[in-house]
């Protein structure tokens, strides 16, 4: 388990697709976040940085996509990541990402 001395460290930055704006009506809301951060830490993070209850947590490992550069032919991987997507309690939203 990794240790993370603040809650910013945690949520690295909101996802802000279509998806997820669709899903905020479902008061669910996603973020990236650190490697190792588990469910606990990220339901922490989030109620704390932001004064709202978190009901769950879904968390998902994002496998870096395979590049290559066009002309020498080099390969490489774009970084891996992690997702996670909270849902709040009835009433609560985060203010910051309503449109």
């Amino acid at each position: 388990m990794a240790r993370f001395d603040h809650h910013e460290d945690v949520l690295l930055a909101p996802i802000l697709t279509e998806e997820t704006w669709q899903r905020m009506e479902e008061r669910k809301y996603s973020f990236r976040v650190a490697l190792g951060a588990n469910k606990i830490q990220i339901r922490k993070a989030v109620e704390n940085l932001f004064d709202v209850k978190v009901e769950k947590v879904w968390t998902a490992n994002r496998k870096g996509k395979p590049r290559r550069e066009r002309m020498s032919q080099l390969q490489g991987r774009t970084p891996r990541w992690r997702k996670a997507i909270v849902r709040l309690a009835p009433g609560d939203r985060i203010e910051i990402m309503r449109g």
